[in-house]
């Protein structure tokens, strides 16, 4: 049985079963080298997963260059995945043969592998620093979400790995390399016992905030086409506080629910191409309302299948998904006002007016009072005419992307991306009574996190799933956290100590053993 493990393993790392092959020269090194991309295959894999929240953001991008749609990013999330695991399972087939003292022959077809693996998280992290670099913010965030995991992952792999480590420490033959092997050890062994020392996490805390309300990113976009009226019916069975949509002119002054702008504003979520040829690539400007309302808004909801969530609807709501047009900002009003919902929005043409009177803001606040919808219900956001809108709709709530700018203007309201505060200034602002929208938040973890943080409200895609959470995914006393943590280090540290104690007998009843088999019996 030992020897058909031991066949099995050579046979996986260095693909080949007989035992007489001898031990290649650099083959530590090769190891150590497998090591190194395993760490980088999970980090690599670690920020992929927390970047999720705004994959849609990345795939946004690539269609405005390949004028195609396609989920990009859950290919790299799949091939990140295939590649951790990979480097995983040959790390741990590695230290199995260190555990049993086999060579180390690394195949050649690994050493290629790995190398392309290191060359894979090395574009994949030089993108992320060219193309999307506020999104390392958001990976320092979520260490205040998974430091405290992290940690006790760490101890136990610490331990586990401590076996190969005392192995080691008595096997070697110089007391220099026994120091340096055993200093070694120390040190990590500390950093990752006292490591929650620096852990600061919102959610280690005894006083829990409330819940944050929702606001439906143009509407419930994974239930049904963004921003149109059955996307805000959805996100509105969710409970939201709020609509969030995106406002733009027509032609004949009517303002219109669209978040694509400029040329190709209409490509990606409506049939312009079929309804009106030659005029995909028209501005805002060339179309009438009238016009707009002929095309078709949901039929790409449910061929490109954006959030994998077109199985969850029913056969009705797919042939409704399939109707879905246009709609004019008097129709979201209409329904903002019977249901009590608050209406917030940007002006996506707003730097082309050349005055008031003539702006998307003035025909906006036109058909925002012509509603009738009550004053305080309309969340501006829009900075353009910031001043004449107050002082033609004094009842509309001041909203805005800046601090700077809202404590200039006396405003108590601020609607900003959900990693431009840290939690104490999320804390800060509550506590002089500033509210805190934050946007866009679509996973658990993250909600989570700005739960205990005490933000007011998120702007989110998946209403459906944050208005079930109860409370955050986790949320702990100090008191509790702390006992955890010197819990889980002491049993380590005890088992630890036992496996060196153990090895060390181990390897003393060896050499007495040894000893004795040489030593020549005596004669009577």
């Amino acid at each position: 049985m030992i020897s058909i493990f031991r066949t099995s393993l050579r046979g996986i790392y260095s693909c080949h079963c007989s035992s007489q092959h001898r031990r290649q020269n650099g083959a530590c090194c090769w190891f150590s080298f497998l090591s190194f991309v395993s760490i980088l295959a999970l980090s690599w894999m670690y920020v992929c997963f927390i970047a999720f929240n705004d994959h849609d953001d990345v795939n946004g991008e690539v269609f405005k260059t390949l004028k195609k749609w396609l989920n990009w990013y859950m290919i790299v999330m799949i091939v990140s995945a295939v590649l951790a695991t990979y480097c995983l399972l040959l790390l741990v087939f590695g230290l199995l043969h260190l555990a049993i003292r086999e060579p180390l022959n690394l195949h050649w077809l690994h050493k290629g592998f790995l190398f392309l693996g290191l060359l894979y998280v090395t574009l994949g992290t030089a993108g992320f620093c060219i193309k999307w670099k506020e999104e390392w913010q958001t990976v320092y965030m979520s260490f205040q979400a998974t430091a405290p995991f992290l940690q006790l992952g760490a101890v136990v792999a610490l331990t586990l790995i401590s076996w190969l480590v005392f192995q080691s420490y008595h096997t070697a033959v110089t007391a220099a390399c026994k120091v340096f092997i055993m200093m070694t050890f120390l040190v990590v062994s500390a950093a990752v016992f006292l490591c929650p020392l620096a852990i600061c996490s919102p959610c280690i805390t005894k006083n829990l905030p409330p819940k944050p309300a929702l606001v439906g990113h143009r509407g419930a976009p994974m239930l049904a086409p963004e921003n149109t009226i059955m996307s805000f019916r959805k996100s509105m069975e969710c409970g939201v506080v709020a609509f969030e949509t995106d406002v733009q002119l027509s032609k004949d002054m009517k303002p219109f629910l669209m978040h694509d702008s400029k040329p190709n504003f209409l490509l990606r979520t409506t049939d312009v191409k079929e309804k009106f040829p030659g005029r995909d690539g028209d501005m805002h400007t060339n179309f009438t309302l009238q016009e707009l309302q002929t095309l078709n808004a949901g039929e790409w909801f449910l061929r490109t299948n954006q959030f994998h969530s077109v199985s969850s609807l029913s056969k009705e709501e797919k042939m409704e998904a399939n109707n879905q047009t246009v709609p004019s900002l008097s129709e979201l009003l209409v329904m903002a006002k019977m249901h009590n919902v608050s209406l917030i929005f940007d002006l996506k043409n707003e730097k082309n007016s050349t005055g008031f009177n003539n702006s998307d803001s003035y025909h906006t606040t036109e058909t925002i009072q012509k509603s009738g919808i009550s004053p305080d219900k309309i969340w501006w956001l829009p900075p353009e005419y910031r001043h004449d809108v107050r002082n033609v709709a004094p009842g509309f709530r001041q909203v805005y992307n800046s601090a700077d700018d809202m404590n200039a203007d006396g405003g108590s309201f601020l609607n900003v991306k959900y990693s431009a505060l840290s939690a104490h200034e999320i804390s800060e602002f509550r506590k002089n009574n500033v509210s805190v929208n934050l946007w866009v938040v679509n996973e658990r973890w993250l909600f989570s996190l700005l739960w205990c943080s005490g933000a007011s409200s998120v702007t989110t895609n998946a209403c459906h799933i944050l208005k079930n959470m109860s409370k955050p995914d986790w949320h702990l006393e100090p008191n509790i956290y702390m006992g955890i943590w010197i819990s889980v280090d002491v049993i380590a540290l005890l088992l630890m100590c036992g496996l060196f104690f153990w090895q060390r007998r181990r390897r003393h009843v060896f050499h007495q053993n040894k000893y004795e088999r040489n030593v020549p019996l005596l004669p009577r």
